[in-house]
């Protein structure tokens, strides 16, 4: 009989507790949504059980196949390295599919408006709203363009404007791009947090946006990211190959 591959979803981890929590919601969602999938999570660091751990468990029950997913929206140096150096260390007897990473999709768009909507934006709110897309940021410059590809499509759809903006790493940050849609004559200004937990850059994404009339929660377990996850989990469930780690 066939069996499905043990979803593990790999999260950075922080020292904020706000972040596991977050984490653990989304998995919650993952698993309403698809009865019968064995989803499992497992922290690069900071938090337990560690990714390691659990390959360990799952090898020790008897599992063969899992896919492993990085709960991550940009493919940048945690994808490229962390991971599949975790990965690599994993019980010989494992196959593991490292499945891609969520950005970019529609469906995060759609989570982004879900927050601004929740915060208090309506539909009729977009011509006079400027939004910042706020990402925590990074050194890789495949992550930077992607963010602002994120925007300029997200502009296409209808607001003000939409201008990316960076808790570290790059340029600018969330409280000059704030300025700069005022500048643009945007009758309000929104930050909608591209990032999917609470935590250290999520506070400062917050700081910066001291200024702004509207700030939106943090993706979180909204129900597109679940979506999104497990569109993820299915291509890479059903590719035609598996990476055998540790073999």
């Amino acid at each position: 009989m066939y069996e499905r591959p043990v979803l593990l979803v790999i999260a950075h981890g922080s020292r904020d507790p706000r972040h596991a929590a977050t984490v653990h919601a989304l998995v919650r969602r993952v698993r309403s949504r698809r009865p019968g999938l064995r989803v499992e999570v497992g922290f690069l660091d900071f938090n337990v059980p560690s990714v390691q751990g659990v390959l360990e468990s799952l090898a020790a029950e008897g599992v063969r196949d899992v896919v492993a997913l990085p709960l991550l929206l940009t493919r940048a140096f945690h994808a490229k390295a962390d991971i599949p150096a975790v990965l690599a260390g994993a019980p010989p007897r494992l196959r593991i599919r490292q499945a891609e990473v969520l950005g970019p999709s529609p469906l995060l768009l759609s989570a982004l408006e879900r927050r601004l909507y929740e915060a208090g934006l309506t539909p009729a709110d977009k011509s006079t709203t400027g939004i910042v897309l706020a990402s925590a940021g990074s050194t890789d410059p495949e992550a930077i363009a992607v963010i602002a590809d994120i925007a300029r499509e997200w502009w296409d759809t209808g607001w003000c404007a939409v201008r990316p903006a960076f808790a570290s790493a790059a340029l600018p940050r969330t409280e000059d791009a704030v300025r700069e849609l005022r500048s643009l004559g945007c009758q309000r200004v929104a930050v909608a947090p591209y990032v999917l937990a609470p935590g250290f850059l999520p506070d400062r994404i917050a700081r910066g946006a001291a200024d702004a009339d509207v700030l939106a929660a943090v993706l979180g377990p909204a129900p597109e990211v679940a979506r999104v996850l497990l569109q993820r989990y299915d291509a890479a469930a059903l590719a035609p190959t598996l990476t055998a780690v540790g073999a």
